[in-house]
């Protein structure tokens, strides 16, 4: 069954985003990824959007498990590189401020969804991680970029070269996450952060949005040869033996064999 997400108001001005896929964790596919891209889209009249996940988790990452074998690596490319960059871009390119609450574990493309976000809640029992290693995955430039502006070079290597998990506190001290609180509390602590950045100028929210995303965009400039190879770089990995290799032994929680092809 393909996930769904849940949009309601909780309070004036807030418009919820909740991701629901249960049996896997609330993985991130078609459905939840087109989903907010819309919802965003619509909900244009919100004064904050607050992203969280149904019941103890926030998400697991890309959903890879229900892809065909015949066809696989394209079927992979199209999940991670169109709709969830889709789905980025409409959460950070929004004109009005975003919160993600973490009822629980924030995993690789899930961890991303949060970080693009301008507050992040997260549960004291929260884990935080990034398994692109694990997986035979070259992560997207764009998206490295993201956990080097907010964490530093040093931390990023640590998530995307070990395939790290860290814990929530630790992801306050990095600066992943502004907030850790009990896991029972997440839920009314980031829906009053919520009202209250809902109930600020508008026009100062939008404008000040604005000029950060202008700032740190600028900083992000490449040389567009460059570019094009590390987009290029990121496309051959589907193609991998290797990635089939460690999505299908993460999956059954194995070592994977990697043959370096």
């Amino acid at each position: 069954m393909p996930g769904m997400l849940s949009v309601d108001r909780p309070a004036e001005g807030v418009v919820r985003l909740t991701l629901s896929n249960p049996e896997k964790r609330n993985a991130l596919d078609h459905a939840i990824l087109d989903g907010i891209s819309a919802a965003v889209a619509q909900h244009d009249d919100a004064r904050c959007i607050l992203l969280t996940g149904a019941g103890s988790m926030f998400s697991a990452g890309y959903d890879l498990s229900d892809l065909p074998e015949d066809g696989f690596a394209a079927a992979a490319e199209e999940l991670v590189a169109h709709p969830f960059a889709d789905a980025l871009d409409a959460l950070e390119g929004t004109d009005v401020p975003t919160v993600a609450a973490l009822p629980g574990h924030a995993i690789g493309g899930g961890l991303e969804l949060a970080l693009v976000c301008d507050f992040r809640v997260a549960a004291d029992t929260a884990k935080l991680g990034m398994p692109p290693a694990k997986l035979g995955l070259v992560y997207s430039h764009t998206g490295l970029r993201r956990f080097i502006d907010a964490i530093g070079i040093n931390r990023t290597r640590e998530l995307f070269l070990l395939g790290r998990y860290i814990d929530a506190t630790t992801g306050l001290d990095w600066g992943l996450v502004n907030r850790v609180i009990p896991a029972e509390d997440v839920e009314t602590t980031a829906l009053s952060l919520a009202t209250k950045l809902a109930g600020n100028a508008p026009l100062s929210l939008r404008g000040n949005k604005r000029v950060l995303r202008e700032l740190l965009k600028a900083e992000r400039e490449l040389d567009p040869a460059i570019e094009q190879e590390l987009i290029d770089l990121r496309h051959s990995c589907f193609d991998s033996e290797d990635f089939a290799e460690g999505v299908k032994a993460f999956a059954e929680k194995r070592p994977a064999r990697w043959q370096g092809r």
